[in-house]
């Protein structure tokens, strides 16, 4: 058993949380969401979830069908609410995520299904992805937490044009973000890489520009982010977890002025074909929705 960890007080910050649990075959472990609501999220294989709550609530126990790796198919899920205690076992193994949201409401645990999440594609031409919704505010309860996988096709930029949420504004929400990067491997096997880049304002500065493989992660407390670059022949993904102090549970953004432009371009730019990647049932050739334009 593995586990790694991006707590609040880690980050420097107030809200959101991270931790990736690998489990071997019939391993379980026991974890403790504390004041934060937490998500269960196959990342590589099945598992078993057992939500336990205080002593005048019945424990709930959910089967996570999961999926072989992220790039592979759109996963089931489970929500835990503050205060509870997660055991999860595996009977092959595999990796798990388990994004998080300092909160003040305590919801009921619920499951989420795979058939449900919505699958949007963004962006056109070089920059298209795919976006699955699985916990953004239109799509499922939280108190604060907002999360969302994004899958970027090789050679092709996502999270662009560069944006930021890092004010309380008509437009804008302040929102600390994590990404979790996973890079699809080459065909001969050899390990994958892309890059992000965040960048800051005079007032506010910060410069990052990484270079991410699986595993890695890339903390984001304010500043303009974008884009994710793809290597060509690597498919990469990314986990986005994203809390703040609004009293809304919004995800509004505001783009870089100097590169908003971009988005007028995409009526003139077919989607890429090789997306949507996957869906519910697995490996996906065939869109589900029309390309517009969003933030990751």
């Amino acid at each position: 058993m593995n586990l790694e960890e991006i707590t609040p007080e880690g980050a420097g910050w107030t809200y959101s949380g991270l931790r990736v649990l690998t489990l071997g075959p019939g391993e379980e472990a026991e974890l403790r969401t504390g004041g934060a609501e937490t998500l269960v999220l196959p990342l590589a294989g099945s598992c078993v979830a057992t939500i336990g709550v205080p002593a005048d609530e019945v424990a709930v126990t959910f089967e996570l069908h999961g999926r072989p790796d992220v790039f592979s198919r759109v996963t089931d899920f489970a929500y835990a609410p503050r205060d509870a205690t997660l055991l999860v076992s595996s009977r092959e193994g595999g990796r798990f995520a388990f994004p998080s949201a300092r909160c003040e409401r305590r919801l009921p645990p619920r499951y989420g299904p795979a058939e449900r999440v919505p699958v949007e594609l963004r962006g056109a031409g070089a920059m298209s992805r795919q976006v699955n919704n699985f916990c953004t505010p239109e799509a499922f309860e939280a108190d604060r937490l907002i999360a969302c996988e994004v899958l970027t096709p090789g050679g092709n930029w996502s999270s662009y044009p560069p944006h930021k949420h890092d004010e309380a504004t008509p437009t804008e929400a302040v929102l600390e973000e994590i990404y979790y990067f996973e890079v699809a491997a080459s065909p001969g096997g050899g390990e994958g890489m892309a890059y992000q880049r965040v960048y800051g304002t005079a007032e506010r500065p910060i410069d990052v520009l990484a270079e991410v493989r699986t595993g890695d992660t890339v903390l984001i407390p304010h500043g303009w982010h974008g884009p994710s670059i793809a290597a060509p022949g690597h498919d990469l993904y990314y986990l986005n977890v994203m809390a703040g102090p609004g009293p809304e549970r919004a995800w509004r953004i505001c783009d870089d002025p100097a590169h908003a432009w971009i988005r007028d371009t995409w009526p003139d730019l077919p989607a890429d074909p090789r997306l949507p990647m996957t869906s519910a049932a697995g490996p996906s050739t065939e869109p589900t929705s029309e390309p517009r334009g969003g933030e990751r």
